[in-house]
Parts: C-alpha cells; structure tokens; sequence
C-alpha cells in the first residue's frame, strides 16, 4: 500500500465537518430504464431481448410493415450531470446549493437525491427526459430535450431576481456548471451570469465546468462556447473536465493530435488543451485511467478498474464530485485525481455514492502503479 495513500486518505478523514459549499446547476434529467420483451410467458414473467444486436434484428424486419413491442420500465431515476454530480458531493458531506431544470413542480423523481442537498431551486417547467433501453451488452438511449430550449438568458435573469443563486455563489468555495451541450442558449447564459453574478463576487471561488458531449453541436457552436472559457479566469481559476471522447473531439478541433489509450498521452492532451483554451486546467476520465494539467504541475494515474460494474450510468458524474473534494482540499494534481477515481470506482461497484470514509477506505486500495 502506497504511504501517499495512506496520507491523503487520513487528510480525506480529517476533513469531515470542515467542507465548504458548492454551488451547481443547471440540468435534471429523468431517466426510464427500460427491457424489450421479447416473449410474455404469464402476467409476472416475460424474456427480455438479451441484446442490441437481436434488437437491431427485430426493428430490420420490421421495415416496410407495422410492428409492436411491449416495453417494461423497470425504473424511474433522477439524472442530469448536475444532479448525479450534487449527490455525489452530497454524500461526502458538502453542503450543495443546487439550480436546475427539476421540474414545476419538481418532478417525484428528485426527491429522494434532493433530500441530501442543502438547498434545491428548480430552474424548469419539465426536466429532460431519458429513455434507457437496457440490454445484456450495453444500453440505447432516447432523450427528449427539447423542452431545454426554454432555458433562456431572459428565463434565467427571471429566476435571478430571488438572489438565491447570487447567494449561493456568494457563499461557494467552488461553482459548477454541466451539460452545456442539451441546452441551446447556455453559450449566453453563461455570458449573463458572468456579467450578473460571477463579476459582482467578492472572493476568488474555484470553478468547475463539465461540457458532456458536443458531438451534435456545431463546430461555431464549440469556439463560441469555448471563446467565454477564460472570462471564468478573470473571477477564479477553471477546471474543464472531459471524458476521453470529448478532450479528442477538442482537440481535433485545434489541430492537436488525439490521445490514445495510454496515461501520459492523455495528460500531455490536457495540457495543450489547456494551453489553447487559456484556462487554469484541464482534466481527462477515461474509464481505466485519468490525466490532469495545469500552468505548474501535471498527473496520470491508472484508476480501479471494474469490468462488471453494477452501475456505469453517472460514473463520470461521481469522478467529478470526487475530483471537486480535492479542489476544495486544495490537494495537488496526483491526489485530485486519485480523489476523483476512487469515487467512481466506488459507484460503479456499489451503485451509489461514496460517503467520506467510504471514500478514505477506498482510497486505500488503489494501487501505485
């Protein structure tokens, strides 16, 4: 067992009822995970479609005809970067003030995940919506947004004029914003809260943006969301974070080379990324291994890898929340990282959020490698 391990699990401990808040918003997602049947043998029992490529089979047969299929909705769970993220800084015990399209009223859902916020506005008349065809070998998913169109900077300055998220920011050592990408107006929502709230702060908080996936965003749309990135700098330090997929989707956008399976590529990515885009940092989750870079220091680790996890769905979300804990530690590089991989080694093996000592236990069982 690595002593450094065994350091920042007992500085993890010590932290306990010593944690500042953070402020975060903006998207909830409802999310309806769902099996195909494939045969009905009575009123309690039925086959599900065993996996994608049988379900890709039944919907090719059935061009040209009409076709019926019963779904079963398993479950109903709370989702959105920012409400997956919340709870997972909620649970290590960080007060969170949390914004987002919940719901009006909030949707029942939330309820059991908001009930560990310190505070919840709905900043929404209906959330997103995700249906999740689970199979055997992975899962489809169907999400209606377009509902998130109405998130507009004149929606958001009507939901300002209460103070609370002035407020919330007021008193937040870190800021976090999420899924830039669902929502069409947030390039100018950013641009608003920047001039409204950001600017008007008296401390330097930290902040912490996590894009998901631009794929289905224009290329003008990126450079004009990535050209507000370093106005966050004028009021705090920034830390982007991406997934493997997206730091390449950037990067083919500024020329740079894309980062293959391998640690120390991936860490170089980060910091060219982060040299580009002008920010404090850039950090990269793949699923084995994670890569971080700002202007001093600069990490990669191998995380814990589970190849038959319980829950994958919001695992990156939970990377995030650990990740946030060391910003607001103020660990250094390697640490953040291994704050980050070892709570979503956690989730994805038990299916929810670490607790703070379940954190420190985990963190006790990464390797040095």
């Amino acid at each position: 067992m690595s002593s450094n391990y065994e350091t920042l699990a007992a500085r993890v401990r010590a932290a306990a009822q010593k944690l500042p808040s953070v402020a975060i918003g903006f998207d909830g997602f409802v999310d309806e995970m769902i099996s195909v049947v494939s045969e009905r043998q009575n009123l309690e029992a039925f086959k599900a479609v065993p996996d994608i490529g049988t379900f890709g089979g039944l919907i090719s047969k059935a061009a040209g005809h009409s076709s019926l299929r019963e779904i079963v909705v398993n479950a109903v769970h709370p989702g959105g970067c920012a409400v997956n993220m919340g709870d997972g800084l909620a649970a290590l015990g960080i007060p969170v003030d949390a914004f987002a399209t919940l719901g009006e009223p909030v949707h029942p859902a939330f309820a059991a995940i908001l009930a560990g916020f310190r505070s919840t506005r709905s900043w929404g008349r209906e959330p997103g919506r995700t249906l999740a065809f689970e199979f055997a070998d992975g899962k489809l998913m169907f999400s209606a947004v377009s509902q998130l169109a109405d998130f507009t900077p004149e929606y958001v300055t009507k939901k300002l004029a209460d103070g609370a998220y002035a407020s919330a920011c007021a008193q937040a050592r870190l800021i976090a914003l999420t899924d830039w990408t669902l929502y069409p107006h947030m390039t100018a929502v950013w641009r608003l809260l920047q001039e409204k709230v950001y600017s008007r702060l008296t401390h330097r908080p930290a902040f912490f943006i996590d894009l998901v996936d631009p794929s289905s965003r224009s290329t003008e749309d990126i450079r004009a969301m990535l050209d507000t990135l370093p106005a966050f700098e004028a009021v705090g330090p920034l830390t982007l974070g991406l997934n493997g997929n997206e730091a390449n989707i950037l990067a083919r956008l500024f020329g740079l080379p894309e980062a293959k399976e391998v640690p120390e590529l991936a860490r170089d990515q980060a910091q060219a990324l982060r040299t580009r885009l002008g920010i404090a940092e850039v950090v990269i989750h793949h699923i084995k291994f994670a890569a971080v870079a700002n202007a001093t220091e600069s990490a990669a680790m191998r995380g814990p890898y589970c190849a038959n996890p319980k829950k994958s769905t919001g695992a990156g979300d939970r990377f995030n929340a650990g990740y946030s804990l060391g910003l607001l530690l103020e660990l250094d590089a390697r640490a953040r990282l291994a704050c980050g991989c070892a709570c979503s080694g956690f989730f994805v093996r038990q299916a929810r959020s670490a607790s703070l000592a379940e954190l420190a236990d985990f963190i006790l069982t990464l390797t040095s490698e």
